[in-house]
């Protein structure tokens, strides 16, 4: 019997486990410091030296770069490597899914990642510790090393667009998928928000697991409020086993 192809659209809510605070939930980054939102907007950070500046302390405190995938990472990569489908559509920039085993080639991440720095002006990428071990020898807004630009985190900023050609593999997954299961995302952020409707037009069973509803969730075949550590690793499991979710 063929198995189902399984996406996992992840958000934030998956690697709070992992250490890393959410955006949008009830402690989430942005209502406890909406001026954050600025550091991390693509017209401050290019217009205003001292944006940069607080954004490299930002990123210097910043600790998902020592965090470590948890059991809901180690179940998706799990799942994937007892033979099931799985794709994974991160909204996340941590890396943790390709930490925890998953194949860095069936993980989309759509709004970049972390773990890299990428030059505004040519585009050379290069790791992200590299530039931070720059702003801690004293550099507190370190330029390109071959053009003399900008640098950035190789993350998607607001006011930044989406890769085409991931978010375009992005649509494909959600409309072939069999099962779409959203986990830890608020399902607020669009275009990301909106692939679970795809999902669920093209006939995938919808689940959504996070600790707050979402706008999806009347859509949604199954509903999940559980903690996402304990019951994404059960639903993925029974998907394993080729039970329902």
């Amino acid at each position: 019997m063929t198995k189902p192809l399984v996406a996992v659209l992840s958000g934030a809510g998956i690697s709070t486990d992992s250490g890393i605070p959410d955006y949008r939930g009830p402690n989430g980054l942005w209502r406890r410091d909406p001026e954050a939102e600025k550091l991390v907007t693509y017209e401050f950070y290019m217009s205003d030296p001292e944006i940069r500046r607080r954004s490299w302390q930002m990123r210097r405190a910043n600790r998902a770069l020592c965090a470590g995938p948890n059991a809901a990472h180690r179940a998706v990569a799990e799942l994937e490597r007892s033979g099931t489908p799985v794709r994974v559509i991160t909204q996340n920039v941590d890396g943790l899914h390709q930490l925890a085993g998953m194949p860095a080639h069936k993980v989309l991440e759509l709004h970049g990642s972390a773990r890299d720095v990428v030059c505004t002006g040519c585009g050379e990428r290069g790791p992200m510790e590299d530039a931070l071990a720059r702003v801690d020898a004293g550099e507190p807004d370190p330029a390109c090393l071959v053009c003399g630009g900008v640098l950035k985190s190789a993350t998607v900023m607001f006011g930044e667009r989406l890769d085409p050609v991931v978010l375009g593999e992005a649509l494909a997954i959600s409309k072939a998928c069999t099962v779409f299961v959203a986990v830890g995302s608020s399902l607020q952020v669009h275009p990301a928000a909106g692939l679970a409707d795809v999902a669920a037009d093209y006939g995938a069973r919808l689940v959504i697991v996070n600790a707050e509803p979402t706008p999806y969730d009347a859509r949604a075949d199954e509903v999940v409020r559980e903690p996402i550590g304990t019951a994404l690793p059960e639903l993925l499991r029974r998907l394993g086993a080729g039970d329902a979710p």
